[in-house]
């Protein structure tokens, strides 16, 4: 039986996902798992469909002539056709990542689809059934005890930027280490780098990937410095790095057209 479409706060019944957070990360795994099954048109069309999924994490309710319009618009006039939008739902329908459920009109006639996507298959093995209770909870305790007076002999000791591990890239790590002086620290910063060239299909270009890097670290550094306090500077880092490989991959795609042209 079809559903009735309808306002997309209709379907919020449909997510999965209690928060935009917990369907973001979910969906980062799926793309780990099987980013290179798509093409790259595929790939944008994959996300302009999670952007119309946001108000109600997981669920879209959007027109497949809507979404090619908003792509066409984003990357202006070179967007991707309804075969290649359509070809990618059908992929992800294969390998699990949305599940479509068609609408209808009162009327009875086809509306657009509804677009739910699937949490990432967890495989955690099952928890063994507990056989003695009370001789579980002494014993936990026991360990917990045991856990919280060696962390507390064995306080950790914040490192310094020379050890920071080696896959950062020498050159963020002498920018970084003036401000975020923690080893630890300057790997999470890289690390934000790494997903944001991953989810834009540029983790194989290196050199760029370093330069958008400082690029990004040296205008979080001025907001900083010149504005109100950041709350978030990594949240925020990460959205500037986002902003700048869109920038590059629309600027690819033009110039893509102007060389077909």
């Amino acid at each position: 039986m079809n559903l009735k479409s309808g306002n997309i706060e209709g379907f919020e019944t449909y997510s999965q996902f209690s928060s935009l957070k917990e369907f973001n990360s979910h969906l980062e795994m799926w793309l780990a798992l099987h980013k290179h099954d798509f093409s790259k048109g595929e790939l944008v069309g994959l996300k302009r469909l999670v952007r119309f999924a946001a108000k109600i994490p997981g669920v879209c309710n959007a027109k497949i002539g809507t979404v090619l319009k908003a792509i066409h618009e984003e990357y202006h006039d070179h967007g991707i056709s309804r075969s290649t939008f359509k070809r990618m739902i059908q992929k992800a329908i294969t390998l699990g990542i949305i599940t479509v459920h068609e609408t209808e009109r009162k009327n009875g006639s086809q509306s657009s689809n509804l677009y739910v996507f699937n949490r990432f298959p967890s495989y955690e093995p099952p928890k063994e059934e507990k056989m003695n209770h009370h001789k579980e909870t002494s014993n936990l305790l026991k360990t917990k005890n045991q856990e919280i007076i060696k962390r507390q002999e064995e306080a950790p000791v914040e490192l310094d930027h020379t050890f920071v591990n080696d896959r950062v890239p020498q050159l963020f790590v002498q920018l970084a280490k003036y401000f975020f002086p923690e080893a630890k620290t300057i790997e999470e910063y890289w690390h934000m780098v790494q997903i944001a060239a991953y989810r834009n299909n540029y983790e194989k270009a290196k050199e760029t990937v370093l330069d958008i890097a400082i690029q990004s670290f040296k205008q979080l550094i001025r907001k900083i410095k010149s504005t109100k306090p950041v709350k978030r500077p990594i949240a925020y880092f990460y959205g500037i790095l986002d902003n700048k490989f869109e920038d590059l991959f629309v600027h690819e795609l033009v110039e893509m057209g102007d060389q077909g042209a």
